[in-house]
């Protein structure tokens, strides 16, 4: 059975999930019922007070004894219908701010990642990709959905919540989505109408742009999301910049730039210029100074010698006041005080010198103790190198080197044997031996060594 009405009664499903209303006209009213099955696949949903058509099979309930009609299917009747439903929609989101102007996101300028909300089939897609290429080629992700049919709005509204939520491993979360479809009828773009699909662009943190239908074709969409583009190639447009455009901008304004940074010192040189020729010159600012200079030189002699004269008139004055028994008295008494002077400076001069002869005395005493004369005249001898540096071990004579060997006499130079035996005199090698023998006793016994 097919009945045109109007739905009454609707509060939505039961906790069962199966929905109960009337439909009526303006004579009579019928029950209706759907089950929870056919709930789930209807393609419209039961509104309150709109004109529907319904479809399904005339049972009776018996507890009521009423007549009731189960519903398999349901559409509005006609799209007369459809756009009431539309506008009491728009009204209601509207009252709950979704189209206001102040909480929808600006665009960005240049996005590094596209996320697209369309047919991954259809021409929408090419038509998108193609327009992107031209323009500025930039990363894009596509979340494939249905664009029509029951399941529409619920798989647009599942991709906006994904991209946004970046539930999807190794996604780059997108900079901005767009949403797009093709045109079409009035109920062919009702999925894009669906309150689930307005709410979920409402609540996207990412910047939407709809281009959903031809230029003519307006839906709840168009209204929420954040840039409404006439169609799918115009949302690319909006999308991304012109690449050519923004390298002749950026040429232009590297240009203009270098054009103000040389104007600008083209500038700061002629006030420098002017500036400084409102400067005194140098021998401007030295002039008066150096003259006075020369004036305070030339007069300096005269003031010198006039000072002089002045001084010595003045000494003459005070000369001239003095007594003469008090010069003489005067001279007396300092030349009793320098002889005082002088005989302390004796005493206390030979007080020193008496300390210093007793010290120096003491440190004679210990140099001769301590130095290494008295060991040398006990018949040793000290081996110096070339450089004057003392040798204390025969491992540190090399072959052939020169030696100086100091006896309690007398210094000898001599050379290390390149045989490593004995070192023997330079200067007295062939006196040497004469001077042994000579002091060799008669008697054939060994002499004293010292």
């Amino acid at each position: 059975m097919r009945l045109r009405g109007e739905v009454s009664g609707y509060r939505g499903p039961h906790a069962s999930g199966h929905c109960y209303f009337t439909i009526k006209d303006e004579k009579a009213c019928i029950e209706a019922v759907v089950w929870r099955s056919t709930f789930a696949r209807l393609k419209f949903k039961p509104e309150e007070g709109l004109e529907v058509i319904a479809k399904g099979k005339i049972t009776t309930y018996p507890d009521r004894s009423k007549y009731q009609i189960v519903i398999d299917d349901i559409e509005p009747a006609g799209v007369g219908a459809l756009m009431a439903l539309l506008e009491q929609r728009k009204k209601q989101l509207a009252a709950e701010g979704l189209f206001d102007e102040a909480r929808k996101l600006a665009l960005p300028y240049l996005p590094r990642v596209i996320g697209v909300v369309t047919s991954p089939t259809g021409a929408v897609i090419r038509d998108i990709l193609h327009r992107l290429e031209d323009r500025f080629p930039t990363h894009v992700l596509v979340w494939p959905v249905r664009v029509q049919g029951e399941t529409c709005a619920a798989e647009v509204a599942a991709a906006i919540h994904g991209f946004n939520a970046g539930t999807v491993s190794r996604m780059p979360r997108p900079d901005l989505i767009i949403v797009a479809r093709g045109g079409g009828s009035l109920e062919d773009l009702w999925g894009f109408n669906e309150e689930i699909v307005a709410r979920a662009v409402a609540a996207s943190a990412i910047p939407l742009i709809s281009a959903v239908g031809h230029e003519t074709d307006w839906t709840i969409i168009d209204l929420v999301a954040d840039h409404r583009a006439p169609t799918p190639t115009a949302a690319a447009e909006r999308a991304v910049p012109v690449r050519a455009d923004l390298l002749i901008a950026v040429r232009s304004f590297g240009l203009r730039g270098a054009s103000t940074l040389r104007r600008a010192l083209e500038n700061f040189r002629t006030r420098f210029i002017g500036s400084a020729r409102g400067l005194p010159r140098r021998a401007d600012i030295l002039g008066l100074p150096r003259q006075r200079l020369d004036a305070a030189s030339h007069k300096l002699p005269r003031a010198l010698l006039a000072n002089a004269v002045a001084h010595r008139t003045g000494l003459d004055r005070a000369g001239s006041r003095l007594r003469p028994h008090l010069v003489a008295r005067a001279a007396i008494a300092g030349r009793d005080k320098l002889i005082r002077l002088d005989r302390a400076k004796a005493r206390s001069l030979a007080s020193l010198m008496d300390r210093a002869r007793r010290r120096l005395d003491g440190q004679a005493k210990l140099l001769s103790t301590l130095g290494y004369h008295n060991v040398l005249a006990r018949g040793f001898t000290l081996v110096r190198a070339a450089d004057g540096t003392m040798i204390r071990y025969a491992s540190e004579v090399q072959p052939g080197a020169a030696l100086d060997i100091e006896f309690a006499d007398g210094h000898v130079d001599a050379h290390a044997d390149p045989r490593g035996g004995k070192t023997e005199s330079s200067s007295q090698k062939t006196d040497a031996a004469p001077a042994k023998q000579a002091r060799k006793p008669a008697d054939g016994k060994q002499g004293s060594l010292l």
